[in-house]
């Protein structure tokens, strides 16, 4: 079986429960599950700390996830947890600070890695926010009994890609029309207030395009119209 697997929690040192901040009426999680059903998945799973199950399981019922509550700071086991508990051979891993990820470049990577058999794979060259990273169980399983590095397990891949010898890894770089390319760089997480503020005017921006406003070219474009100045 094949999955979307986001994490995401409410305590956020930077900014607090940013998660349940309000995006263009409608809190923030659940925006990025809603650009995340655009993705082709036969289940759909959002990881969570157990102290935050409350808040995103109605939010995760309105956007058809799953829930699956885990370790807080050992992100890694919380993703085999969920691996287990569903019996996944391959997950889309995703990030709750990411609205405005690339629906069809998370299609892409995950049908590349798909065809190629890959223990990892992830496009390079997109813009912070942008990307999802593709996973097959095995990889995360076996990473999960090698690894103790507080870094790998809160950050779930880096055993992986930092084990080339290890693992089959698929890092392409991605196509360009979905590269920042050239001027200043296209910021799309929401990590600080000031992200936060950003986030806001290009989802405005972006409903306006429909369905296209989950397509990578066409965030890139409203981006760059609007933040080009200062971004």
């Amino acid at each position: 079986m094949t999955a979307i697997v986001l994490q995401a929690r409410l305590d956020s040192s930077r900014l607090p429960e940013k998660a349940l901040l309000p995006l263009g009426g409608e809190p923030l999680i659940l925006r990025v599950m809603e650009a995340l059903n655009k993705v082709p998945a036969v289940l759909r799973i959002l990881a969570c700390p157990e102290d935050s199950t409350a808040a995103f399981r109605p939010l995760a019922a309105r956007a058809g996830f799953a829930v699956v509550p885990g370790s807080k700071e050992d992100v890694l086991g919380r993703y085999c947890h969920a691996l287990r508990v569903y019996d996944i051979h391959r997950v889309v891993r995703a990030t709750g600070d990411n609205p405005f990820v690339f629906t069809d470049a998370a299609a892409a990577i995950f049908a590349e890695a798909s065809a190629l058999g890959a223990d990892y794979a992830g496009y390079s060259g997109l813009p912070l926010g942008a990307g999802v990273e593709t996973v097959s169980a095995q990889a995360l399983f076996r990473a999960e009994t090698e690894s103790s590095a507080a870094y790998d397990r809160e950050h779930v891949c880096p055993y992986l890609y930092n084990n080339p010898s290890l693992f089959l890894l698929h890092r392409p770089l991605a196509p360009l029309r979905w590269q920042n390319g050239q001027g200043p760089a296209i910021r799309l997480t929401v990590d600080t207030q000031e992200d936060y503020q950003r986030a806001q005017t290009l989802y405005t921006a972006l409903e306006k395009r429909g369905e296209n406003r989950f397509r990578g070219s066409v965030i890139i474009r409203m981006y760059r119209e609007i933040f080009c100045d200062y971004a």
